[in-house]
């Protein structure tokens, strides 16, 4: 048996091959890929953007992944507590179970790197690694969460590493709570998973900031629950938030914009004793030059915060089980797996005329 999967061999090079199906031992099992989504982290690895470590070319990307267990050992069923034919998701890292890192729960920090779609190449034996495939092999230390088949394909594909990521970085590390002001700095997908956590956490202001080019996305943030949309194109974020918080400024600035500029702002937009979240990658060759005596007088917290656990992937669940939020209105974009190198640079802006939020792949 075969599976057909879109390797990226190198920086800019994707080509679809095919690989055998790894055979599935008691502890191991086998996904049918339903959907996946294209993480922002793609795009950078498809344009060779640095990271922690050399990337392990060639690669099958996609760790935003949600499918139907097509077979499963019989250790693995008990562990995960799924059976053939259980719609699940998939956490991005699993790690090896062995380092002090994973022996402590931090499973994300794994000195061996263990990860989906990212660190791992497919000439390993198992090939499959990455979601951009038709199938994906469930290693006997991933995690992986049974969900309901209720819900719109569009909004599970989102759980882990969209809505999963938000709640903990906003709601568990960044710990906002009642009546806080919250800015957003980017309103793209993990910008708007942001608003929809915040508002769950009883958020009072969540001020979220973007440029002319997101009016689509400042459109679904109002609908998510943002209480304000500030166009820097068009108005000073600084005057903004201060007019918005009588002068105090904000309890929590997350960084998702991605740009340097939007790190050096979040110093101004935080109030004192306020949080920093910074989840943006700039990449391992940008320096940002900040003026820290501003975090030293407020008594400011930054955090850096990379990815989602358990811990936020169960809540993320119900809430998207719940069906509160239209999440699936975030997902703009769907393309056949033949066609993932242009869902990756349509991901990217690269494509003039695409207005993208949230794209997909559909293998």
């Amino acid at each position: 048996m075969k599976s057909k999967a879109m390797v990226l061999e190198a920086p800019g090079k994707m080509s679809l091959q095919e690989f055998d199906i790894p055979e599935i031992g008691p502890e191991d099992a086998l996904l049918k890929v339903e959907m996946v989504g294209v993480c922002g982290s793609d795009v950078g690895m498809y344009h060779g953007k640095k990271t922690r470590k050399p990337r392990p070319f060639p690669i099958i990307m996609g760790h935003e992944i949600v499918g139907e267990i097509a077979e499963i050992g019989e250790a693995a069923a008990c562990s995960h507590g799924v059976q053939k034919g259980d719609r699940v998701i998939v956490e991005y890292a699993f790690g090896c179970g062995h380092c002090n890192n994973c022996l402590m729960g931090k499973y994300v920090q794994c000195e061996s790197q263990f990860c989906y779609g990212s660190m791992i190449s497919c000439n390993d034996q198992k090939h499959l690694w990455g979601a951009y495939s038709e199938y994906l092999y469930v290693a006997p230390h991933a995690v992986v969460h049974k969900i309901s088949r209720d819900i719109p394909l569009e909004s599970a594909v989102l759980i882990s590493a969209v809505l999963g990521n938000a709640i903990r970085w906003l709601r568990i590390i960044g710990e906002v709570t009642i009546g806080d002001t919250v800015v957003i700095q980017g309103p793209g997908q993990q910008g708007l998973a942001g608003v929809v956590t915040a508002r769950e956490s009883g958020a009072a202001n969540i001020i979220v900031i973007g440029t002319s080019i997101d009016e689509s996305r400042m459109k679904l943030a109002r609908e998510f629950g943002a209480t304000y949309c500030c166009n820097i194109d068009k108005e000073d974020p600084l005057e903004v938030v201060k007019h918005i918080t009588h002068g105090t400024m904000a309890n929590i600035v997350m960084e998702v914009s991605g740009r340097p500029q939007g790190l050096i702002a979040s110093l101004d937009l935080v109030g004192r004793g306020g949080t920093i979240v910074v989840p943006g990658m700039y990449g391992m060759d940008t320096e940002i030059p900040l003026m820290m005596d501003k975090i030293v007088y407020k008594e400011a917290k930054m955090l850096g915060v990379f990815s989602h656990n358990i811990t936020s992937v169960i809540p993320a669940i119900k809430l998207v089980e719940s069906q509160k939020y239209a999440l699936e209105k975030m997902v703009t974009h769907r393309y056949p797996l033949e066609k993932a190198e242009l869902a990756v640079r349509v991901a990217g802006r690269e494509i003039k005329g695409e207005d993208p939020i949230k794209v997909v792949i559909v293998p």
